[in-house]
């Protein structure tokens, strides 16, 4: 089966892609705005009203992920040592760094790219300008005129492992290296501690177990991203003109991929699978809008709110290059895998929305 799926995706990569890429963005933008899933959210009402309901459909979320990215390698659909975020480079510095800054620039940015991108969909127009600068701010860390800056900071802390006989930066492999397990042995473990101890922190809460919008998020976004990989595993062929990267939901790099897109689509053929799923998660959210009747057309209130949206988007845009990813990027797309880059930067990221918040309250208090 797995087989005739792949011979299919080969033969039309750019159709399976494209449509394919655009039905699992819309159904990600469809969840998104229907159940209000949302990671700098889910901070805020856990430090303003105790409430862990949403945080805990983040965690539902990665849990899935994880058990079905264990689980598509033995069934032949990828081989994600191959992904970027298992690569043995060890960007630890960039990792912490990027994820704190992309932390703040959530709260400042009044969400990730993700709920900005749900926001437009939904007519917000302040979410809209924030989604641009996003995107110039990230293609101005890759290679444009922070590029320099991020390169000579950040390239000396980077760790090749493969130095040290470490093939990926998998958690797995690491614990396997650090006590002279077998990897794949190191890997069922930490698989195995990490989709245990989140799913008993999810459901040992009755508030969440009997919440459907929250369980429909968990599961629903963290299909989603099993989709993702699914879909690029079956599109790996060694001999393509145009090999396909074995990637799933991101939204840092991707913003800007779409904005390049939109300036140069004669010139690139047919859209990545990043621009087509950001522009699926539009769609997505503009239909949950208009089918719920809650599209309503919004902006920036006063110069105060625009100043502090533009700068959070700024943060977002350096802070998700650095960190390789986003909320969903490395809060689920990269943390499925179990690479050690992708933890630093979920930990951080948290860690920076918390001073986003704090942050945020001092400001309010103040003024």
């Amino acid at each position: 089966m797995i087989d005739t799926w792949r011979e299919l995706v080969i033969d039309q990569p750019a159709f399976y892609i494209g449509w394919g890429g655009l039905l699992i963005g819309f159904l990600f933008g469809f969840i998104v705005h229907r159940t209000n899933f949302c990671t700098m959210g889910s901070l805020s009402d856990i430090l303003s009203f105790g409430d862990y309901r949403r945080f805990r459909s983040w965690m539902l979320a990665i849990a899935v992920a994880m058990v079905g990215v264990y689980l598509m390698p033995r069934a032949g659909v990828a081989d994600f040592a191959t992904s970027m975020y298992l690569v043995p480079n060890f960007g630890w510095l960039g990792n912490m760094v990027g994820g704190f800054l992309f932390g703040i620039g959530m709260v400042f940015g009044g969400g990730c790219v993700s709920k900005n991108l749900v926001r437009a969909g939904g007519g917000d127009l302040r979410s809209l300008v924030i989604l641009i600068v996003i995107g110039l701010f990230a293609y101005m860390t890759i290679g444009g005129l922070l590029g320099p800056t991020r390169v000579a900071l950040f390239s000396p802390s980077m760790v090749n492992l493969g130095d040290a006989g470490f093939e990926t930066q998998g958690m797995g492999e690491l614990l396997a290296g650090a006590t002279g397990l077998e990897a794949s042995t190191g890997t069922l473990i930490v698989l195995v501690a990490f989709v245990a101890g989140l799913l008993v922190f999810c459901f040992k809460d009755a508030g969440f177990r009997s919440s459907p919008s929250h369980l429909i998020a968990g599961v629903g976004i963290g299909i989603a991203v099993l989709a993702g990989w699914m879909l690029t595993g079956l599109a790996q062929d060694d001999f393509a003109d145009t090999p396909v990267a074995l990637i799933s939901l991101s939204y840092v790099r991707p913003t800007g991929d779409t904005l390049d897109y939109l300036m140069r689509y004669s010139a690139l053929g047919a859209p990545g699978f990043g621009v087509v799923t950001l522009l699926g998660a539009l769609l997505g959210a503009f239909v949950s809008a208009i089918t719920s009747r809650s599209f309503r057309w919004a902006t920036f209130s006063d110069a105060q709110d625009t100043r502090r949206n533009l700068f959070g988007a700024a943060l977002m845009g350096i802070g998700g290059v650095l960190a390789l990813g986003c909320t969903i990027g490395q809060g689920l797309t990269g943390i499925s895998t179990l690479a050690a880059g992708s933890l630093i930067a979920v930990v951080f990221i948290v860690l920076g929305g918390i001073v986003g918040i704090k942050t945020m309250e001092w400001l309010v208090m103040r003024d």
